[in-house]
């Protein structure tokens, strides 16, 4: 009997990324993001998802998907033929046009929908099937909270092989999350449990649910914040990352902070708050030297490529891999249980050369060594 998978792609998904947005839901945000310069960035990711399911040996399998941009298009750039079933011909894709292509698959029986994008396109996914169908996501957007998404692309399309295959046949009820992006550009962290889907799963192969910081942890916090603080170098530029962890050195240094966005300080001074990749990467211009502090999401244990798109690989390879401070409670490394760091930012090269052993910064003048992986 034939296979059947169908591929969404939101082709704006993650555009607000690099240029400082942190998402891209609306009209007038992609809008301001196209106007920033961004580009889309989701359909690539899709292609390296795409790209590994063409290993799956049997020509009785039929892929099914929507137009242009959401899908046909990152489906014959890797060889493929896929079975177009609806006719829109718009390039300003809509969350009514995912949620219609989904219902349209299901209907079709497909076996599994593989999408493309971030929280908003999972609610999208999951308010036209709910838990009747087995779904993945191949992670694309700014803000990926929801634990229904393959660590990064490679490895979505290597876990639908590995379905088609017969290998990975559990499926597991995944949450799907989503926050106000509104508030998210102002500070605040409203994340909202919307419901669940079923994914095919493999626990080394999909992300966990991001998790909050738990209980206890100010004072952790403070002697790691006192260490990285106590230490800067004199006329080097600091690439502050997101995240409160960060934001406890910044409290350090007295230094006004954005929590969710990345800020940039030389000599115990903010040089300026907030930017977008080709901020950063001007500045790089004017500093002979230059450092990353990033912290690790807790739950995830993703270092690049969630909520921090702004330091893109193109940051990351004019600062240098040896100039990256990684900064973490101990209590947040154990809540990985094990698991390895990830990163996916984007370029497979730089993510091969980040895997390995990196150094956490886990108190004052102390730290572990964490396997990194991509």
């Amino acid at each position: 009997m034939a296979k059947k998978i169908g591929i969404i792609v939101n082709p704006v998904a993650g555009m607000g990324g690099k240029v400082g947005l942190k998402g891209s839901d609306g009209e007038e945000i992609l809008a301001k993001a196209i106007e920033l310069g961004a580009k889309p960035e989701c359909p690539d990711k899709a292609v390296v998802a795409i790209s590994q399911i063409k290993q799956f040996e049997d020509d009785t399998l039929e892929i099914y998907t929507y137009p242009n941009e959401m899908g046909e298009n990152e489906v014959r750039a890797c060889g493929l033929e896929p079975i177009v079933i609806n006719h829109m011909h718009s390039s300003n894709t809509k969350p009514e046009d995912t949620i219609r292509a989904a219902k349209e698959m299901y209907e079709i029986g497909v076996d599994l929908i593989l999408f493309a994008g971030g929280d908003g396109t999972a609610r999208n996914i999951m308010d036209a099937v709910g838990d009747r169908i087995a779904v993945l996501g191949i992670p694309g957007g700014c803000k990926i909270h929801s634990a229904v998404y393959a660590i990064n692309p490679k490895t979505a399309g290597k876990l639908v092989l590995k379905f088609l295959q017969g290998k990975v046949k559990d499926l597991r009820l995944s949450e799907v999350m989503d926050i106000d992006e509104d508030a998210f550009r102002e500070g605040v962290v409203n994340a909202r449990l919307y419901g669940y889907m079923k994914v095919p799963y493999d626990t080394k192969m999909v992300q966990n649910l991001k998790s909050g910081r738990a209980a206890g942890e100010e004072a952790a916090l403070d002697l790691v914040s006192r260490y990285i603080a106590f230490n800067m170098e004199k006329d080097v530029l600091y690439i502050m990352g997101t995240g409160s962890t960060v934001r406890g050195v910044m409290d350090k240094l007295k230094l006004k902070n954005t929590l969710l966005g990345v800020d940039l300080v030389c000599n115990n001074q903010v040089i300026t708050n907030d930017v977008n990749e080709n901020t950063i990467l001007s500045y790089l211009d004017k500093y002979s030297k230059a450092k990353i502090v990033i912290t690790v999401i807790g739950g995830q244990g993703y270092l690049f490529g969630r909520g921090n798109q702004q330091i893109s690989h193109r940051v990351i390879r004019k600062v240098g891999l040896d100039n990256i401070l990684i900064i973490a409670t101990k209590n947040k490394m154990y809540s990985l249980f094990g698991q390895s760091l990830l990163v996916d930012t984007g370029d497979e090269v730089l993510n091969s050369e980040l895997s390995g052993y990196a150094r956490v910064i886990v108190g004052y003048d102390e730290s572990v060594m964490f396997k990194v992986i991509s």
